[in-house]
């Protein structure tokens, strides 16, 4: 399907481009070093055993594992940034995830086998001899389908959970740290699991430093902001802990779901228009374009009155920008120049 590019998202993507390409040096030698040490130990290694605390879950590893299937854009990307597509036996993403092409992980996607475009279950797994699976809560594990951790352990499968979708206490609600903080705390912990851990502490230095930089030139008046991730009679959208949280605050927005505990959620309307955002920032992925998004939000009678509705204030970011990803530094900076273009042209439509 057709995607639409944005200015802004191409920035986004280019600003990536140059964070990954900055980090890309240590890739090989770390490689070389797993290997050494594999070839020193008997396969193990010397960094082994490890233990790991992964969502309030504490695991051991005697080795790395060799197998992983990942589930979904943002996770797989983060084992590419890390440079870890060797251990990958596959991935699961559907085809509206936008243009691979123009990623920098290309060399990669087109290295590791494309296992499914639809949901991802036990017989693709078994089927790929898969011996972990990263993947999150409603981010690939379902109870509903019998697809959870506890499940795959007793086939003798590893998981490793997304921490932007970590379960918070009773019920289903996600999220126990800042976004970002989940995606430092993974790149940190994955690179333990790995021996990859240099490398992890050099992407999080490099995405904190790009984040800083777009929060020290944020706006002193901070535009109020709402992000639609998708429906009709209900807009499914952020809370405190999932990625456009800390991605709107660090650009220099006031996300005006801040108050809700959980990550990907359900509201009202009538509370998106009780809070009147000043901009509101599409979500963009799926059988519904952007663009159809936009049109639905301008032509939507109820929300006729919200100031980002009357003064055009739309921004258009990419799904791999907003979920947890090697990607949300570069939409801090991409949203951050939107945010700050916004106070300087007061209520001008843009």
């Amino acid at each position: 399907m057709t995607r639409l590019r944005t200015p802004a998202t191409i920035a986004a993507s280019l600003a990536l481009v140059l964070t990954v390409a900055g980090c890309g040096a240590s890739v090989s030698d770390d490689k070389d070093k797993r290997d050494e040490n594999a070839t020193a130990d008997g396969g193990k290694g010397g960094h082994y055993p490890v233990t790991i605390t992964n969502c309030g879950t504490e695991t051991t590893y005697d080795k790395a594992p060799e197998r992983v299937v990942t589930n979904d854009v943002g996770i797989t990307e983060i084992m590419f940034a890390l440079g870890l597509e060797d251990r990958m036996a596959g991935y699961v993403m559907p085809d509206d995830k936008g243009d691979l092409d123009a990623v920098p992980y290309k060399d990669a996607y087109d290295k590791v086998p494309w296992l499914s475009k639809r949901e991802i279950n036990r017989e693709l797994v078994l089927d790929a001899r898969a011996d972990l699976v990263f993947a999150g809560w409603n981010y690939g594990f379902r109870e509903s389908e019998g697809f959870t951790p506890a499940a795959l352990k007793k086939l003798g499968v590893g998981s490793y959970l997304l921490t932007e979708s970590c379960r918070n206490g009773v019920g289903k609600a996600r999220g126990v740290m800042s976004p970002l903080d989940a995606l430092y705390t993974d790149l940190r912990t994955l690179g333990k699991i790995f021996d990859v851990e240099e490398r992890a502490e050099k992407l999080v230095r490099d995405y904190q430093r790009q984040i800083a930089d777009a929060a020290a030139r944020a706006p002193k008046e901070r535009p109020t902001v709402f992000l639609y991730d998708d429906g009709r009679d209900k807009p499914f959208t952020s809370g405190r802990y999932a990625g456009p949280h800390d991605i709107i605050t660090k650009a220099g927005g006031d996300h005006v779901m801040k108050d809700l505990k959980d990550s990907w959620v359900t509201v009202g309307w009538e509370t998106v228009v009780e809070r009147d955002p000043e901009v509101i920032v599409i979500n963009d992925y799926g059988d519904t374009s952007a663009a159809q998004k936009r049109k639905f939000l301008l032509d939507y009678p109820p929300l006729a009155g919200v100031s980002a509705i009357r003064n055009k204030r739309i921004f258009t970011l990419d799904y791999a920008d907003l979920v947890e990803s090697p990607r949300n530094a570069a939409a801090v900076t991409a949203l951050g120049d939107y945010l700050r273009s916004v106070r300087r042209d007061g209520n001008r439509p843009r």
